[in-house]
């Protein structure tokens, strides 16, 4: 094993020996290269001889100073002599050479049939120095002129900033425009530059107050009007909405920000409703445009007033399933929200990048909430934290587990995960939480003011949050953001006439980093109405609730509203969590009572027994209670291919089993209203607003699809024809894909002859071959191996596009009854971790996921999993793929049982 576990530590991330004020840049961009001159103006912080410049895989023409270009360490040492408060100019002259598949610095996206090569940048987190040599730092903030001369058939030419020169002929073919970025000083991964062939939809967008900006959309050419017209009103609507509804003013402007908003949607004047109010963050720039990237390891990135979006994210495409369509929402409004945090107020170095991204999402969250309602979106997050495949929590008990602030990285993408941005923003909610939401703005105000324009770091949120509360979390945030896992919390409960007292006692933490976190208890009545309700912040191994002078509770509702980010462990009797799933008035705590139930049936069939007939009972009432899944959709009755049993939780081909046996055994007590039901909620219609009715219609598939899914399971030939009338009839792309799903999923015999019919279909669109790769790489039957390998085989699928990647490696991987049960699935896996590290470390880290619980699984399937990342491992460079290669010895490490197996195989 190596004895540097990380490739970088926070000791190399150091103050930096001059202040970074402006850079001019000239880009004079060629099909295959790029031609760079710089003039990089700093100020020296002290007395300096020399300065390193960031310089990766360059080819240098000119400097203005003498250097020493050391390429194996991608760094550019200027030799330049100033004294403390000297300014300094080093000008460049460097080659840059874009490609398809490493998706940093410049390189090709997908060129429209005609035009010349599309080309953008992506900069997170080092990108720039594969551009230009520079401080890649995120503490270099500045000002930046950026001239671009290209070909003049590209449509579009873009940086940031404002346009100072507008488009002039620069001869032979060629045009030259110029930006200015003057008002927000930039870090150098928020730098874009954009040369391709789009079609440009414009909106202006108006403030209350008069202020005005436009609003562009980049999207392939030959877009639909209509369907880009959505788009700019789903981003205008989340511009307003942070405009209204965040700031420090927040809570108190609620009601008059609802009028404000209602009149601004009707064209009529608000000068005179806004005096006096104080709102949230107000756009800076002239233009602030969404520009469709249909190949980056990201689904979007905020760039300072460019914000590049996973093409097929970016609008309401007519192919985008409703999972799609909420991504679009949200991504729109968490890029914009970047202006101000991460723009603006930036981390101070990759270890922070979970403070840009944690308050982003936080918001985010709220604003999904706003549109779709506070439950739906609550309970959307607590199924994420659950989830076995790709869920939080799953994640975060795996070897392959950081913390939110982690020792170290080999790659700062390694820092782009679920704990970062689920995990991170949990432990902000939690901070909300225990401040209380008013007290809350003020604090998130209170840090976006004191380091506008300026790099933060994470001591510095947090005295920002203790100044505006008066309370203490130095030692909270110490524990959640240097500690992995999370608090496992056994509740006992105990009654004495009248006094009713819950005893917490906290596990899974390392000595001395017990955690800190807010528990939300109530009493309730058999109605589901609440005698007390309490919240305890919790600061101790051991502590307790008590409620004084109560009745006895018909139950107890635990961790309303899933406050804080782990799980509760409560001996229960059955009957209480049949009346909590029945009467709770939490959605959360109600899932959680639903959910222990449904482990329950799981561990019945394990153990040989049968479903019983109780909770088949329970889970059609919920299903067929209409005010519940118009409130929630069919996330109610959500049921997950695990258990918390240690004996069974990776049997995953048992655990698939046991759920499909619940599913068919509803189907089957309910074949005839479940028809019903599915007729019923296909013929919903829905008033309001372009979004209004999108969450309307999106939560009625939900539950239409759960109701055909259920009749899936009796696989007959009844059945298989609904399913093949809805693939045939959809009116939505997410009614085709389910159905297409649940078909290769059935013992329908012509479900072969539909998958290459529909992959012929697909095959021209972009957006609907995504998500026809991961629903073939999800197939449950003993083919898939087979199936997978023959549609990689099309000319549609390149390895080198990252939604290629993510939708048939990526999800097959997680498929992990075969990936990681079957010969043939480990053998796929081996082969792809291989080839793909090569081509995107960043895809390849999903992949290598899969294997962070070897010692968990069975015995006989341990020797097996490490062998395949032994021959991974020696087949790679620790240089070449430092991330791919360090993780293997990571999940090796963490793996001893199945090393000693497979070292005992070995003799």
């Amino acid at each position: 094993m190596s004895e540097r576990e990380f490739k970088f530590y926070p000791e190399d991330f150091g103050h930096l020996t001059v202040k970074v004020e402006h850079m001019d840049l000239d880009f004079e961009v060629f099909d295959d290269h790029t031609v760079v001159q710089s003039k990089l103006h700093v100020e020296a912080l002290e007395d300096i001889k020399e300065l390193e410049l960031n310089a990766k895989k360059l080819e240098v023409l000119e400097c203005s100073h003498e250097y020493d270009y050391r390429q194996d360490e991608d760094m550019m040492v200027v030799k330049v002599e100033a004294a403390k408060g000297e300014k300094v100019v080093i000008e460049s002259k460097t080659v840059c050479r874009p490609t398809k598949h490493i998706l940093e610095g410049i390189y090709f996206d997908e060129t429209p049939e005609g035009a010349p090569p599309q080309q953008i940048t992506q900069c997170q987190q080092w990108g720039f120095q594969r551009i230009v040599p520079c401080i890649d730092d995120m503490t270099a903030k500045c000002t930046y002129r950026t001239t671009i001369t290209a070909d003049e058939r590209y449509t579009n030419l873009i940086s940031n900033g404002d346009v100072v020169v507008e488009r002039e002929s620069a001869g032979e073919g060629r045009e030259r425009i110029v930006y200015d970025n003057m008002i927000t000083p930039m870090a150098t991964y928020l730098f874009f530059l954009g040369c391709g062939t789009y079609a440009t939809f414009e909106k202006e967008f108006v403030y209350p107050d008069g202020d005005k900006f436009m609003l562009e959309l980049l999207v392939p050419p030959e877009s639909d009007e209509t369907v880009a017209r959505h788009a700019l009103d789903v981003i205008h609507d989340a511009i307003m909405w942070i405009y209204l509804f965040t700031g420090p003013d927040k809570y108190a402007n609620w009601e008059r920000s609802l009028e404000i908003k209602a009149k601004m949607e009707k064209g009529e004047d608000c000068s005179e409703l806004i005096k006096g109010m104080n709102f949230g963050y107000k756009y800076t720039g002239t233009v602030y445009r969404e520009i469709g990237m249909q190949n980056s390891d990201f689904g979007g990135m905020e760039n300072v007033g460019n914000t590049t979006i996973t093409t097929n994210r970016i609008m309401p495409f007519p192919e985008m399933t409703d999972g799609s369509f909420e991504y679009m929402v949200q991504v729109k409004v968490h890029e914009f929200y970047h202006n101000l945090n991460g723009s603006e107020v930036t981390g101070r170095s990759p270890f922070e990048i979970w403070l840009n991204e944690a308050v982003t999402v936080f918001i985010e969250q709220e604003y999904h909430e706003f549109l779709f309602g506070e439950d739906y979106s609550r309970l959307d997050r607590v199924l994420t934290l659950l989830a076995p495949v790709g869920g939080t929590f799953a994640g975060d008990d795996s070897v392959t587990s950081m913390p939110i602030e982690p020792d170290g990285f080999n790659d700062p993408n390694e820092l782009i995960t679920g704990v970062t941005y689920v995990k991170a923003p949990e432990f902000v909610g939690m901070i909300e939480s225990l401040m209380g939401e008013e007290v809350f703005v003020k604090g998130l105000d209170l840090y976006h003011t004191r380091y506008k324009h300026g790099n933060a770091s994470r001591a510095q949120w947090i005295e920002a949050m203790e100044e505006a509360s008066g309370m203490d979390f130095q030692r909270m945030a110490q524990v959640w953001l240097k500690q992995a896992s999370y608090p496992k919390v056994r509740v006992e409960r105990l009654w004495d006439d009248g006094r009713f007292v819950l005893k917490l006692k906290q596990e899974g933490f390392e000595e001395g980093m017990h955690w800190e976190f807010p528990f939300v208890a109530a009493l309730c009545r058999e109605d589901g109405s609440v005698i007390e309700e309490k919240m305890l912040r919790v600061m101790e191994v051991e502590s307790e609730m008590v409620f004084e002078g109560v009745e006895e509770p018909a139950f107890v509702s635990l961790n309303r509203g899933y406050k804080f980010y782990g799980k509760v462990f409560c001996e229960v009797d059955e009957e209480e969590l049949y009346l909590a799933a029945r009467k709770d008035g939490d959605i959360a705590a109600r899932y959680m009572a639903f959910y222990r139930l449904s482990e329950g049936e799981k561990m019945r069939i394990l153990e040989g027994g049968e479903v019983s007939e109780k909770f088949v009972d329970l889970f059609f009432e919920l299903l067929d209670d209409g005010e519940l899944m118009e409130r929630v959709g069919s996330s109610m009755v959500a049921i997950f291919e695990q258990v918390e049993d240690p004996r069974f939780a990776h049997e995953y081909q048992k655990l698939y089993d046991c759920v499909k046996a619940i599913q068919k055994a509803v189907a089957v007590k309910n074949e005839g209203r479940l028809k019903e039901l599915y007729s019923e909620y296909a013929e919903k219609k829905f008033e309001g607003t372009y979004v209004e009715k999108e969450a309307g219609a999106i939560k009625a598939r939900q539950v239409k699809n759960t109701c055909l899914g259920l009749l899936a399971r009796l696989d007959n030939e009844e059945v298989w024809k609904m399913i093949k009338a809805q693939f045939d009839g959809a009116q939505c792309a997410t009614d085709r894909v389910v159905a297409f799903s649940m078909y290769l999923n059935s013992s329908a015999p012509d479900k072969m002859e539909m998958l290459r019919a529909y992959q012929q279909e697909v095959s021209g669109n972009l957006v609907s071959w995504e998500s026809f790769l991961g629903v073939v790489a999800g197939v449950s039957s003993d083919d898939v191996v087979d199936i997978v390998r023959e549609v990689e085989k099309s000319d549609s699928f390149r390895i080198e596009q990252a939604n290629d990647q993510r939708a048939l490696y990526c999800r097959f991987a997680m498929n992990r009854k075969k990936s990681l049960l079957t010969e043939a699935g480990r053998e796929f896996l081996r082969e792809k971790i291989g080839q793909l590290a090569k081509v995107n470390e960043y895809s390849t880290g999903y992949l290598l996921k899969v294997f962070g619980n070897i010692d968990k699984i069975a015995e006989e399937h341990q020797a097996e999993l490490v062998d395949v990342l032994m021959k991974v491992r020696d087949e790679l460079s620790q240089e070449e793929t430092p991330s791919v290669y360090n993780t293997i010895e990571r999940i090796l490490k963490g793996s001893p049982k199945g090393v000693q197996k497979w070292e005992e195989n070995k003799k």
